[in-house]
């Protein structure tokens, strides 16, 4: 095959919605502009969320048919879009897959790669993902280069993220360790982060069971026990 030239972000979360729209609505595809444009605005399953216009989307369109990876479907009067990705790119459905959820939703894990195929593809185990994963990391030039890669790990976190390549390597380059989404946290909240905001949380709530317990009267380690009474008294 001929080898692509890097896609822009916004041609990615075209190709990408057009890949999720295939698996997950069958019924409604093709794609008209609209329904595109709509796919590709979600404000849930996309990272970065995009607000792409009608022009946006059909330049972006246009271009991926010239690269041979959208088709353009004729016989209605309106105009509908298809992938053409998994015989562009010459990959298997597992391979195709994982690369429309990496454009999809940005650098993941393979444990959260195969939560998130659920509705696309069923992923026999965390191991298959990472197979088909290495796969695409190692594809040989004649057959148009790596399409994967696997991020160093992130401080704090306990696996690392893989991304793909479609978009070129210099896109990649800004996406440091650490600056990426961790999954039980903010956008760019580390485990670090998290332990010491924990640790400052419970500092203050400790601070304000005391200055209660000051005005009550009472031990903040709870009521005096009888016997404790009992030897005061006496």
């Amino acid at each position: 095959m001929t080898e692509l030239r890097p896609l822009s972000p916004i041609e990615a979360r075209v190709l990408g919605t057009l890949m999720e729209k295939a698996r997950t609505v069958p019924d409604t595809y093709p794609l008209s502009l609209n329904g595109v444009v709509t796919g590709c605005n979600q404000k849930t399953s996309r990272d970065p969320v995009m607000s792409l216009s009608d022009a946006q989307a059909q330049e972006a369109l246009d271009e991926l048919r010239r690269l041979g990876l959208v088709i353009e479907s004729s016989g209605s009067r309106v105009t509908k879009y298809e992938h053409n990705a998994q015989r562009a790119l010459g990959v298997p459905e597992q391979s195709a897959v994982l690369l429309g959820l990496l454009m999809l939703r940005g650098p993941q894990t393979a444990a959260e790669l195969r939560l998130n195929a659920e509705r696309w593809y069923r992923f026999a185990d965390i191991s298959s993902v990472e197979g088909f994963l290495n796969e695409l990391t190692e594809r040989a030039a004649d057959k148009g280069g790596p399409l994967t890669r696997l991020l160093p790990r992130a401080p704090g976190e306990r696996e690392a993220r893989w991304v793909h390549l479609l978009c070129g390597l210099d896109t990649i380059e800004s996406v440091a360790p650490g600056a990426y989404p961790a999954s039980a946290a903010g956008p760019f909240d580390t485990h670090s982060e998290r332990i010491a905001r924990l640790e400052a949380e419970l500092a203050a709530l400790q601070a304000t069971v005391a200055r209660l317990c000051a005005e009550l009267g009472v031990s903040p380690d709870g009521p005096t026990a009888p016997a404790e009474r009992a030897t005061s008294a006496g």
